[in-house]
């Protein structure tokens, strides 16, 4: 009878962790550039013991994540890039590291005119990037910003820096817990000349809402199931138990 419960169990226990993924999906379905985080079952099979080899339990295979582009929209505003293609933008993280994100809501740091993504300095291709307090900015579709003083005549406009757009194998990706992504290895990515962006548009999250809500249904139906066999396992118990006292 344990051995039922220890099989149900496992089955629950990871039903529960998928249905957790996806309902943090959901919930980023309106954050610009997230990636669906993917998530899988694996049975293992229960060696060793008495009797035919016939239980599995169940665990979760390596999570990895969708990276098909998500929508591009307009919204007209000059900080805001749309990675077109493959592609990232590079951030520098608290720890002085390099992570990558498809998120392009450029913002000014009003404290040093500092461009940040969620917080974090924008990489340029000789460190974080800032531009001057108050200047108009404009962004070339390879990356480069230039700016114009307020209240400078409009043929003094100046380069001040570009964007360090990169372009590594998803395969050497991996996803942080602050939903950035960073090279397996450790080590910065190099700049890709070819990676484009889009200046006045930003790329929606990828994940269809639809399916995921779907899937929510499916999971939690799933997890029933389990919870079910365990009731069951515990119903035959209690029955067992009552036939062993008449005797």
């Amino acid at each position: 009878m344990d051995r039922v419960i220890y099989l149900a169990l496992s089955g629950a226990q990871q039903a529960f962790e998928q249905q957790a993924v996806t309902e943090n999906n959901v919930a980023n379905v309106s954050t610009p550039g997230f990636r669906a985080q993917l998530s899988a079952y694996r049975q293992v099979p229960v060696v060793g013991g008495s009797g035919d080899p016939t239980r599995v339990f169940v665990t979760a295979s390596t999570p990895g994540a969708d990276f098909t582009p998500g929508p591009i929209m307009q919204t007209g505003r000059p900080l805001d890039v749309a990675v077109q293609g493959d592609g990232w933008l590079a951030v520098n993280t608290a720890n002085g590291g390099e992570a990558y994100t498809r998120a392009g809501d450029i913002q000014i740091n009003p404290d040093g005119g500092q461009l940040t993504i969620n917080g974090l300095p924008v990489m340029g291709s000789s460190g974080p990037l800032a531009v001057p307090p108050g200047a108009a900015i404009t962004i070339a579709k390879d990356g480069t910003i230039s700016a114009l003083g307020q209240g400078d005549p409009p043929n003094s406009v100046a380069v001040i820096g570009q964007l360090k757009l990169v372009n590594p194998p998803t395969s050497s990706l991996v996803r942080g817990d602050d939903g950035l992504f960073r090279l397996v290895s450790g080590q910065p990515a190099p700049a890709d000349p070819n990676v484009t962006v889009l200046s006045g548009a930003l790329e929606g999250s990828n994940v269809n809402p639809v399916t995921g809500m779907v899937d929510m249904i499916a999971q939690a139906r799933d997890f029933q199931m389990h919870m079910k066999v365990l009731q069951n396992a515990d119903t035959n118990d209690q029955s067992a138990n009552q036939l062993l006292s008449f005797n």
